[in-house]
Order: structure tokens, then C-alpha cells, then sequence
């Protein structure tokens, strides 16, 4: 059986993170998506005269004072807390590795991301921008980072590691990512109160807890139907109250 002269492929493509298609669609990547030819980049003078003061007090890139229980710094990320529609990936990057590079220069180091509430367009970079962030670390720096914490990660998200990751995330990143579906799971790894959870957070596991299948995309009673007495229920009672009064007399 002769083989076709055009190959053949299916994309599944996931909305929430803001996917760009068209590297994985075209026969030859754009130059600019040729990621493996990008130099390593270091911030030079001019970047660390930067002023990055307004990211900073968005905490959402935050270097946290204790460790995992493997011994790797902590480096919390809120991605709710993130402007993506105000920064561009060129100021993320920069910005990114004076934080990396400064706060963590040795030993190796965890990253712990909170995607609770997460918003595509509003808190959400594209994980093309975050592979191109990656890309440009120094080696030493990618080997150091061992382990990516993804808290309460949406059923689009894990569609999107599940069909693209092992290839869109180079350097051994796909094998790092652990989904952590509630907060109780990130204890066995992280001893609980060496890394700071906004209270949104705490919340939102708290629904996840009560509702299991918000994590598959499916909201069960929206509107709380359930916790209204049904009318079947509440004439049945008054009816065998009534029974029970003729009885009676």
C-alpha cells in the first residue's frame, strides 16, 4: 500500500493558555520561532538600570524564604496576579532573569505556579512566550531548576502538556511540571507555611474541594439548585401532616 506524498496531521489546540498555532500548522517554522538558534541571554548594564518596580509590587514573581522537602529555594509565581495585556515578553524575559539570576545565583530551585482564576486574556503571557523565556536561560540555570509545582492547572491546560508538551518544551522541562490538583497534595512536597497562599486560592480550593468536577470543566448546579427543597419533597411532608390531623380528629 503506497504512502501519500503529503503528510497528514491533527492538532489539538487548547484556548486557555493563548496558544499561537501556526508553528506546529506550516511545514517550516518562521525564522523568528526557530528557538534553538537563540542566544543565551544576560542582562546587560542597561538591563539592570531597568526600573521594574511596578512588577515588583504586583508580587507575582516571588523568591519565598524556605524550601521544598528536597532542599530547592522556592520560587512562587501567581499567574493571577500577572498584567499580561500591559507587558510585553521582552520586559517578562528581562525582568524574569534580573530575578532569577540575582535572587537564586547558586543551588538549585523549584518553581511553585498558581493558575487559580487564570484568565487568558487577562493573566496569561502564551506559552510561546514562556517557551522562548526558557529557551534563553543559561544551561547551568535550567539544570538547577528542578521541579515546576502547577497548582489547581485547568483541564485546558492539561490537554495542552498532554498533546504538545513533550516536544514544545525543550530541555527536559515537560518531565519537571507536576499538577498539583489541590492544596493538601502540595504538602507532601512543600512543607506547609514555607510558601505564601493568597487567600484567593485558598478559596478556590476550597470550591474545587466541595465540587471535584470543576476540574474536568464541568460545573455541577451553577445555580445551587440542589440546595433548595424540592417541591415533590415539601408537599409530601405537608400531606402526611395533613393524614396524620384527620387521623387524629
Amino acid at each position: 500500500m503506497g504512502s501519500s506524498s503529503e503528510d497528514f496531521s491533527v492538532v489539538v489546540l487548547a484556548s486557555d493558555l493563548g496558544i499561537d498555532a501556526r508553528p506546529f500548522l506550516s511545514h517550516a517554522p518562521p525564522e523568528e520561532e526557530n528557538w534553538h538558534d537563540c542566544p543565551s541571554y544576560l542582562p546587560s548594564a542597561d538591563d539592570q538600570n531597568l526600573d521594574f518596580s511596578d512588577l515588583d509590587a504586583l508580587n507575582f514573581f516571588h523568591l519565598e524564604h524556605g524550601s521544598d522537602k528536597s532542599g530547592n529555594r522556592i520560587i512562587r509565581i501567581v499567574g493571577k496576579y500577572f498584567p499580561a495585556p500591559v507587558i510585553t515578553g521582552e520586559r517578562l524575559k528581562k525582568y524574569v532573569f534580573r530575578k532569577i539570576l540575582t535572587e537564586v545565583p547558586e543551588g538549585p530551585f523549584c518553581i511553585v505556579y498558581m493558575h487559580s482564576t487564570v484568565q487568558k486574556e487577562d493573566n496569561s503571557p502564551g506559552v510561546t512566550i514562556l517557551r522562548w523565556i526558557y529557551e534563553e536561560l543559561p544551561k547551568d540555570y535550567k539544570d538547577r531548576l528542578q521541579v515546576v509545582y502547577f497548582v489547581h492547572p485547568g483541564i485546558r491546560s492539561r490537554l495542552v502538556f498532554a498533546t504538545l508538551g513533550r516536544f514544545f518544551l525543550s530541555g527536559g522541562l515537560y518531565w519537571k511540571i507536576k499538577y498539583v490538583s489541590r492544596l493538601q497534595y502540595l504538602w507532601q512536597d512543600i512543607k506547609k507555611g514555607d510558601v505564601e497562599i493568597p487567600e484567593f486560592v485558598q478559596q478556590h480550593d476550597d470550591i474545587l474541594e466541595h465540587r471535584p468536577l470543576t476540574d474536568y470543566g464541568i460545573e455541577p448546579d451553577p445555580l445551587h439548585l440542589m440546595e433548595v427543597p424540592s417541591a415533590g419533597y415539601s408537599i409530601g411532608r405537608y400531606e402526611a401532616g395533613w393524614v396524620s390531623r384527620e387521623c387524629r380528629s
